[in-house]
Parts: structure tokens; C-alpha cells; sequence
């Protein structure tokens, strides 16, 4: 098993930038493909940007393409999403996810390990 750990969401202005972080620990994050997922009040999870076990492959919604990055550190066993030019309609919770399985998995029912969420708002 591996478990996860969000951190860096906070209170932010439209516009601004923001790094998201998540730790993971237990079994070698190497072994995991990692997504990020959010879900603002009201709403579905929804899928956000994923990588793949080594790094070399990353997937993003129509969304945030352009705006935000997903990158990790497996020697650091962290997941990383940079998050550029905010807007009031990322506001959410953002959870961090794992899944053993390879392919471009943005379905939330590919991720069977969860972080616990951080809040991300974003004011205009």
C-alpha cells in the first residue's frame, strides 16, 4: 500500500500561482502512476493531470492545459502540481491519487489510493 499526503493549498488571488505537493509513503512511489483530482462544492471529482511511474509521460484536462504542470521527484517519492494563472473556477479540493496501472488512466476508478485533500481557493 502507499499512503498520501497533500499539502501547499491556501487562499490565493485570481491570477496568482501555486504548488501543490504530494508526499507519499509505504510502498515506492516509483510504482505508482499519480493523478490529481478536484472537486469543487457541488461537483464531481474530476480529473486534473496524471504521470506516469517514471515521469516520462503526463496527461492534462482541456481545463488546465497550459496553465498547470504535473511533475514528480521518486527520490523524494513527491508528487508535484505547479499550478500558473489561477481562476476563480479552480477553486476545489485537490486530492492526490495513485494507481499500480499503467495507460493513461484519468478515470478516478483506476486510483485506488487517496490523499486527504487541500483546499485550493481562488479569489477575483
Amino acid at each position: 500500500q502507499v499512503q498520501l499526503v497533500e499539502s501547499g493549498g491556501r487562499l490565493v488571488q485570481a491570477g496568482d500561482s501555486l504548488r501543490l505537493s504530494c508526499a507519499a509513503s509505504g510502498r515506492t512511489a516509483s510504482n505508482y502512476a499519480m493523478g490529481w483530482f478536484r472537486q469543487a462544492p457541488g461537483k464531481e471529482r474530476e480529473f486534473v493531470a496524471r504521470i506516469s511511474k517514471i515521469g516520462g509521460a503526463t496527461n492534462y484536462d482541456d481545463s488546465v492545459k497550459g496553465r498547470f504542470t504535473i511533475s514528480r521527484d521518486n527520490a523524494k517519492n513527491t508528487v508535484y502540481l505547479q499550478m500558473n494563472s489561477l481562476k476563480p473556477e479552480d477553486t476545489a479540493v485537490y486530492y492526490c491519487a495513485a494507481t499500480p496501472l499503467g495507460g493513461t488512466q484519468t478515470n478516478r476508478a483506476s486510483y485506488g489510493y487517496w490523499g486527504q485533500g487541500t483546499q485550493v481557493t481562488v479569489s477575483s
